[in-house]
């Protein structure tokens, strides 16, 4: 593998950040046209490689998700972000499959964003160019190559991760043979795109922004970050599970005086959301990415027909829908599996019962993790993969 890298590009390993960077000559080529060089993908994997490369699970983050799935953040010291799905034992085996989760085109952990430099060593900020989800699927296409991945027995992802699962199985069905979308859309509500600009707002609204050049000028806009993250994490709870979380109960102060400190707790849940968020996450990717989701419209590229896009594919499908997500309410969800069953693929569509919205499947939701294992090996099953415990080649 490393003389597969040293020919691709440069690895290199810098506070626990793996890396894959691409020189000047194998350009990211883009969907707006233009050509990213260099190029820089981080990603963290787990588990091995079998010996006929028939293992490879690419699990995809969501918008504010990093490549560390299953294991800590080396930088921010936070935990892995779904220990109950990947691991040992987990739905998604570490043990059995060899996983990849590389930190997204326009991310800031590692790979190539806004806030990492250019080909001269100066912060890219609103220079860098625009990005889609297709730009970041082929991205992570260049990583795989690069590791001496063929193609993957699943890709695996939920929220805009589960945009970019959707995407690989459309553009590369020769290379998934599996894909498992989880409270995801194939386009964005204009409700979605109406909370992603309040976000957006928020952020060029804080003086600090400086039209985008605050990392050279030594500021960050923190507030406008702040406020941002605290309208988007609303967009991930439901109405149950803020109420039965809070409720109404105040915060603690004093009496007879009136002050901007928060009443509520959940009040104050969001302002620890915020203030959390700003220092593990770039302003400036946050406006690239939601508007990369804001923009992904899977139907448009094959004439307005969703099942245009998995027309004789024969990736297995599996969609999932939680029941009180009303960020990708679950018809949207039931509209990705009937567009692929009208595609003549092998799909299915699992709504789980919970009321903890959108965040559902970063939670513990025994069901959703059992009805995912099934899936998995199912489609294991069927593309010839041996148990670890078994004694097969």
């Amino acid at each position: 593998m490393t003389q597969i890298l040293a020919q691709l590009g440069r690895w290199s390993t810098a506070n626990g950040i793996r890396s894959l960077s691409f020189a000047q000559d194998k350009p990211l080529q883009l969907a707006g046209g233009a050509a990213l060089a260099p190029l820089t993908i981080a990603y963290e994997s787990y588990g091995r490689l079998n010996e006929d490369k028939s293992n490879a699970v690419l699990v995809c983050h969501a918008l504010t998700g990093d490549q560390f799935v299953a294991s800590a953040n080396p930088v921010s010291g936070r935990p892995p972000w779904w220990p109950r799905v990947v691991g040992p034992g987990r739905p998604i085996d570490t043990n059995r499959f060899f996983v990849v989760c590389s930190n997204i085109l326009g991310g800031c952990m590692g790979s190539s964003g806004p806030s990492s430099e250019d080909a001269e060593g100066k912060p890219y900020a609103l220079r860098f160019p625009v990005i889609t989800i297709a730009d970041m699927v082929r991205a992570q296409a260049m990583l795989l190559d690069a590791l001496g991945v063929p193609s993957l027995f699943a890709v695996i992802g939920g929220s805009i991760g589960g945009m970019q699962a959707l995407q690989w199985a459309a553009a590369y069905p020769e290379r998934v043979f599996a894909c498992a979308t989880i409270a995801t859309s194939a386009r964005h509500s204009a409700q979605n795109i109406a909370f992603h600009e309040v976000g957006r707002q928020a952020i060029m609204a804080d003086p600090d922004w400086r039209e985008g050049a605050y990392q050279q000028l030594a500021v960050r806009p923190a507030k406008g970050l702040a406020v941002a993250r605290m309208a988007a994490h609303v967009t991930y709870l439901s109405q149950a599970a803020l109420q039965r979380r809070f409720g109404r109960a105040p915060k603690a102060k004093a009496a007879g005086t009136f002050s901007f400190d928060p009443d509520f707790q959940v009040e104050s849940y969001l302002r620890h959301q915020g203030r959390s968020f700003i220092d593990r996450f770039d302003a400036n990717s946050y406006l690239y990415i939601t508007r990369a989701a804001d923009q992904f419209d899977l139907a448009a590229d094959y004439g307005g027909t969703l099942a245009q896009a998995f027309r004789h594919s024969r990736t297995r499908f599996c969609s999932f829908g939680f029941s009180s997500d009303w960020h990708y309410p679950p018809e949207e969800n039931k509209a990705i599996a009937r567009a692929q069953v009208a595609a003549g693929c092998a799909a299915s569509y699992v709504e789980i019962l919970s009321d903890k919205g959108h965040d559902a499947f970063l939670l513990e939701e025994p069901e959703f993790e059992a009805t995912l294992t099934g899936f998995i090996d199912a489609a294991a099953t069927a593309r010839g993969l041996a148990w670890q415990s078994d004694k097969r080649a």
